[in-house]
C-alpha cells in the first residue's frame, strides 16, 4: 500500500507535470505568436522609416 509521503510525492509530481503542460500550451498559443507578430510589425515600421529617409 502507498504510504502518505509517497502519496504527497505523487501529487506533487502530477501538479508539476500539469503546470508544465499548461505553461507550454500557453506559450505556444499566445506568447510566441504575440512576440513574433510584434517583432514583424516593428520590422515593417523600420523598413517604412528607412524608405522615407531615402526619399527625402
Amino acid at each position: 500500500m502507498i504510504e502518505f509521503d509517497q502519496y504527497l510525492g505523487f501529487i506533487a509530481f502530477l501538479s508539476i507535470l500539469t503546470i508544465g503542460f499548461w505553461l507550454m500550451i500557453f506559450l505556444l498559443t499566445f506568447v510566441i505568436p504575440y512576440w513574433l507578430t510584434g517583432s514583424f510589425i516593428e520590422y515593417l515600421k523600420e523598413k517604412k522609416k528607412e524608405k522615407e529617409t531615402h526619399r527625402s
